[in-house]
């Protein structure tokens, strides 16, 4: 629930519960005190009686003598009708009131017998001639807790008769009424801003505790203390970005892990791959120096066997050095309008002398126009070749070997597939050669040798120029390596 809502809450329910409460409370009060006030029979069902009980008596007989007046002045005989008087007297029953008629000094007529038979003795007596049909004050009966208002009028007979109205009254119901809605007023408003302070706290101070544990949880270095997503408003989008964070930081942290796993495994292969040309430069520079290569052929032949140790290690030195390139995305990049069939013409008369050498034949075969051009880095295109067809030198165990490069134009792109007939990559390697640091000779043997980054650099400058690489092999058939690059296209 949003914050806007729940104040709109709290401000309505600490104006509209007290009020509700203390209705129901008022009305089961007033109902106890009413019943608790019945006394022979008397009954009240009037609150004003409990409130202001001399003005609601007042009120009381004023409307009952107003239609007595009428009657007396119309035709005085009414109010010796049984019939008329009961009408009279149920009108007021339920107010704690009943009428008494007076005839001489006998009870002519009660709404209450019992509780007439009470008060009778004490009624005021008959007042002279000068004061009939005359409204007098009302007299209260301290002791019975009665107040009495008295009409004076003559039968038909020429009796003098008398009109009471008696009400029970009782201030010490209205002293009460006022002291319990008091206690009662009290106990609803620690009801409710106990209310809503329970239902304040599960609201807001609960969620914020939890989310109090969780950043001590991350402060701590455990990512995987994870919140309820149930809570809405703003607390459950502050949630929601709690667990974004906590996911971005495990993300990054597993990366961070990952990459010095990674960086550990580097520095271990190239410890390793450096040591062997190292010792081997060792080994034959000590032939030389202890007179081992006394002939011209075997000095010929050491000092070939260094070079070439030197150069595998100013290889795995360049690997490294690109690595770290890709590692930052601080590889140095100048991009050109390359013509293809030049450019690929002039890599593979470069490469095939070398693969000659190596009794590898080289194959070559351009679909493309002459005149398609590329957008690339020639000295960082030549790596990717260079990359893959030393891989594929590298896992050449054919006596014979074979390399194809062929260049096949794809409308908008060009592809460049270079196959060869080595040993072949095993279905489970395939999908794992571009990763960083995998290689698929477990053995790590001197002759096979290498910091298993090779395709990683392939892969990621393929993609930087825009392309996508993907290989296809069998195992003891051989490995084609695919990378699609976009043509050049000038805009008219």
């Amino acid at each position: 629930m949003k914050f806007k809502t729940r104040l709109i809450i709290t401000f309505l329910t600490i104006i509209l519960l007290p009020l509700v409460l203390a209705c129901v409370v008022f009305l089961g009060i007033g109902a106890y005190l009413l019943r608790d006030q019945e006394e022979f029979g008397i009954r009240n069902e009037d609150y004003n009686v409990l409130i202001d009980p001399a003005y609601a008596s007042r009120l009381i007989t004023d409307e009952v003598f107003l239609k007595v007046d009428e009657f007396l002045k119309a035709d005085p005989s009414k109010l010796e009708d049984l019939e008329v008087l009961a009408m009279i007297n149920e009108e007021i029953v339920g107010k704690s009131s009943y009428i008494l008629v007076r005839k001489q000094d006998e009870i002519y007529y009660a709404g209450n017998e019992l509780a007439a038979k009470q008060i009778f003795d004490q009624l005021p007596e008959f007042e002279s001639e000068g004061m009939l049909q005359q409204l007098k004050q009302s007299v209260y009966y301290d002791d019975m807790r009665k107040m009495v208002r008295q009409m004076d009028f003559r039968f038909g007979d020429g009796s003098e008769g008398s009109f009471f109205v008696i009400t029970r009254t009782n201030s010490v119901l209205s002293r009460k009424l006022f002291v319990d809605m008091a206690i009662a007023i009290m106990v609803i408003l620690i009801f409710t801003s106990m209310f809503l302070t329970n239902w304040i706290s599960r609201g807001v101070f609960t969620p914020i505790n939890h989310l109090n544990i969780a950043m001590q949880n991350i402060a701590e270095g455990n990512l995987e203390y994870m919140l309820p997503d149930k809570e809405d408003g703003e607390i459950g989008e502050l949630y929601r970005n709690y667990e974004d964070m906590r996911l971005r930081l495990k993300e990054s942290t597993d990366e961070k892990i990952f990459a010095e796993k990674q960086n550990k495994e580097l520095v271990s292969n190239i410890s390793h791959d450096l040591k062997t040309p190292i010792t081997a430069i060792k080994g034959y520079v000590e032939g030389i120096m202890d007179g081992v290569a006394d002939t011209p052929e075997k000095m010929d032949k050491y000092i070939k066997t260094i070079y070439n140790k030197a150069n595998d290690m100013d290889r795995l030195i360049n690997e490294l050095t690109v690595y770290s390139g890709i590692d930052s995305n601080r590889i140095p990049y100048h991009f050109h309008r390359i013509n293809v069939s030049e450019y690929f013409g002039d890599c593979i008369e470069e490469v095939g002398l070398d693969l000659e050498s190596k009794n590898i034949e080289l194959n070559y075969s351009n679909l493309a126009s002459p005149d398609t051009l590329v957008i690339a880095d020639p000295e960082q295109l030549k790596r990717v070749i260079n990359n893959i067809i030393g891989n594929s030198v590298k896992y050449m165990d054919k006596e014979k070997g074979e390399i194809d490069i062929r260049i096949l134009d794809e409308l908008d792109s060009i592809r460049v597939e270079i196959e060869d007939n080595g040993k072949g990559i095993a279905a489970k390697d395939l999908p794992k050669i571009f990763e960083r640091f995998y290689r698929t000779d477990a053995s790590r043997n001197s002759s096979k040798g290498g910091s298993g980054i090779g395709l990683s650099i392939v892969k990621k400058i393929v993609e930087d120029h825009g392309g996508y690489i993907w290989a296809t092999s069998k195992e003891g058939e051989g490995t084609c390596m695919h990378f699609v690059i976009r043509k050049y296209q000038e805009i008219i």
